[in-house]
């Protein structure tokens, strides 16, 4: 697939893990729609990286995905740009807590529209590309979707609905289209954004509990995604913990 210019489409893709995971995607031969919500500046930055190393190999893509119609427009966009989808990663989430008794309307539509709605939306207008390419569905979930994470309920159902989806998709796309997930542990501390910026005590907490006893790197993730894009053919309906071993610990 990597080898004959296949597009994958990376939503949430202007920094952090998204834009690691377009990196990652784009060394392994594949043109990448560059999706972002309001960091243009970023997602273009990363669009003149990706076309200066492969010229006419990246494009950014703006929508807000909490917008069912900019949904359908981004999904129309990704299939007329090059005529062709072949993975689509779905990387883009909201995160901040919602403690029991304080969830509002305005936070749970944040939430459930960008981590869940979303992607479903986009698996439903790109179906027929994917299929027609044997493509693949690559989810980025949390490893809180089956640990929740406290005061977090609403977002860690949010990715656990994701996880079953992915196995969903899997079922039901088979053969054409494989669909797997990716579920970071301790990768990036939350910024500031929504929920404010983790303290230091709590994130030596959660790394006390990983085996490893450090945080892993962006390109843990990304390369998780390209292994399952590029190198895992008979790979399908599972969920790949990239964590530390958290998720073993009790």
């Amino acid at each position: 697939m990597h080898e004959h210019g296949g597009v994958a489409l990376v939503t949430g893709a202007a920094r952090r893990l998204g834009a690691g995971t377009a990196r990652a995607l784009h060394a392994r031969g594949y043109r990448v729609v560059v999706h972002y919500r309001s960091r243009n500046r970023d997602a273009e930055t990363l669009v003149a990286e990706l076309n200066a190393a492969r010229a006419g190999s990246a494009v950014a893509l703006q929508a807000d995905l909490r917008d069912p119609e900019a949904v359908q427009t981004l999904a129309r966009e990704t299939r007329e740009y090059w005529s062709r989808l072949d993975v689509l990663v779905n990387n883009a989430s909201e995160f901040f807590p919602t403690p029991v008794g304080e969830l509002s309307m305005e936070q749970w539509g944040r939430l459930v529209d960008t981590n869940l709605r979303a992607p479903v939306l986009l698996v439903e207008a790109l179906a027929g590309e994917l299929k027609l390419q044997r493509g693949c569905i690559i989810n980025l979930i949390d490893v809180h979707a089956e640990r929740p994470l406290a005061d977090h309920p609403v977002y860690c159902a949010t990715k656990a609905a994701l996880a079953s989806l992915t196995r969903s998709w899997a079922r039901d796309m088979a053969p054409q289209v494989r669909a797997n997930g990716v579920a970071p542990g301790a990768i990036l501390w939350p910024e500031g954004e929504g929920g404010g910026a983790m303290p230091e005590e709590e994130q030596q907490a959660i790394l006390h509990q990983v085996p490893l006893h450090r945080t892993g790197e962006v390109d843990d993730i990304a390369g998780a995604v390209a292994w399952l894009a590029c190198d895992a053919p008979y790979v399908t309906g599972q969920v790949l913990n990239v964590d530390g071993g958290r998720s073993v610990t009790g």
